[in-house]
């Protein structure tokens, strides 16, 4: 039988949206914030050779630099204000969850509700700034051979690293804007934002190559097959979850004997979501950039980094598949802490049956998480992993990542979950006052 819930998603509608004034206004706000976003990327930073960086840029395009310019929206290709885009925001964000788990200052914050949270936040936005200025240092060192000839070297990288870090700490802003007064996460809608607007760009270059007859028709339909069953896939899974039933016996409330009722505790098999590869693609795909730009004029020891940890080797693969399976795992225990869950179980009478309260319920589900987080940590690494090995020995082109159709997908489902259960709160809304009215008249 559906719960009330599922049973008032159902009769979601068009009539319903037309009526949920604050979901409009909150998708309008969200639409609006992402145009700014996009317009950011086309605006390039002051003092470079655009003609120079081309060049530069298109020996890099198939590699790191590729990957980095798809997630970053076309605008490391450009050098626009936003190149760094929120990888900055990302490595400070691991940073200080790992220092939470860690440190008994900051997890005393985090135990602290509200108040605490906003001053953990605080301390990611300084550490943010900090990995702002040196990342888009050692961008503005590796660009000198693109400066324009009348700019001064120490004025060019003044102005890029003020630049960067500004739009940076802009699109952190713009993050949380969207976060509170739109529709999701802010800081994935705008990853998803840079992605699905390079994606027009790469399928107009197949049906090109596909004119010039250098890359077979039948190519182009292996890459939407693999690409639509990987969509597929990535939707099934992240759909499916554990239910684990969990029974509330009879009790009394005032004078009222309230029956005994069973629910479920759903553990979804990714609780992780799109984070862990974000994290890995941030930890690795930044320092093997700088990398690479300093290899064009510093070849040695920083060309052996950018050859060895480049995208299809070996290092690369190994590495982005560690990072991704570790990353499920430290997110997942921050997410869902079974200790905690078993607590707030047993304060409410709730129990699993067959198991006792307490210790051997936080147990158990300690247990049936670890099982679901393993199964979620492999299929993020194959999601991840499968495209970066087919383009190293099968010349798939890199924007088939797993990473950018993981996001792309997850976010969309997250987002239609938002603006589904903001509907379902505009029902509810309206089935109180229609309830209060009714009282009212009789």
């Amino acid at each position: 039988m559906a719960s009330a819930a599922e049973q008032l998603a159902r009769n979601v509608n068009f009539s319903t949206f037309s009526k949920a004034k604050e979901l409009q206004q909150r998708i309008l706000f969200t639409l609006l914030a992402l145009v700014v976003y996009r317009l950011g990327t086309f605006i390039p930073i002051p003092g470079l050779d655009p003609t120079t960086y081309a060049q530069l840029f298109e020996g890099q395009s198939t590699g790191l630099l590729g990957n980095l310019n798809m997630l970053a929206g076309g605008a490391v290709e450009r050098m626009a204000i936003f190149a760094l885009n929120v990888m900055p925001y990302i490595s400070a964000s691991i940073i200080i969850q790992l220092l939470t788990s860690t440190s008994p200052t900051l997890e005393r914050l985090k135990k602290e509700g509200e108040t605490g949270r906003k001053q953990i936040n605080q301390y990611t936005r300084y550490l943010t700034v900090a990995f702002a200025l040196v990342q888009s240092f050692g961008i503005a060192m590796g660009l000198q051979s693109a400066r324009l000839a009348d700019v001064a070297p120490w004025f060019f990288v003044l102005t890029t690293v003020v630049t960067l870090t500004g739009g940076t700490i802009f699109l952190m802003w713009l993050g949380e804007q969207i976060t509170a007064r739109g529709v999701g996460n802010g800081i994935s809608l705008i990853i998803f934002a840079g992605i699905v607007a390079e994606l027009p760009k790469v399928i107009f270059q197949l049906l090109g190559q596909a004119q010039t007859q250098s890359v077979s028709i039948a190519y182009i339909l292996v890459i939407l097959a693999l690409a639509i069953a990987l969509i597929v896939f990535i939707v099934f899974v992240e759909r499916s979850q554990r239910r684990l039933l969990v029974q509330y016996p009879k009790r009394q409330v005032g004078n009222q004997m309230m029956q005994g009722q069973n629910s479920f505790l759903p553990l979804k098999l990714n609780t992780a979501g799109v984070i862990p590869p974000i994290f890995a693609s941030s930890l690795l795909l930044l320092p093997a950039t700088l990398a690479n730009f300093g290899a064009t004029e510093n070849p040695g020891m920083l060309a052996g980094v950018a050859g060895v940890f480049g995208p299809g080797q070996p290092a690369f693969i190994i590495t982005y598949g560690l990072l991704v399976a570790f990353f499920a795992f430290f997110y997942t225990s921050i997410v869902f802490n079974p200790e905690e869950t078993a607590d707030n179980l047993r304060k409410y009478g709730g129990f699993l049956p067959g198991i006792r309260p307490g210790k051997a319920t936080a147990e158990y589900l300690d247990y049936v998480l670890t099982r679901l987080t393993t199964i979620g940590a492999i299929y993020l690494t194959f999601v991840c992993l499968l495209p970066e090995i087919l383009r190293a020995y099968y010349a798939i082109p890199f924007y088939l990542g797993g990473t950018s159709l993981l996001i792309v997908v997850s976010v969309t489902m997250d987002t239609v979950t938002q603006v589904q259960s903001h509907l379902i709160a505009h029902q509810y809304e309206g089935m109180i006052k229609k309830s209060k009215l009714g009282a009212r008249k009789r």
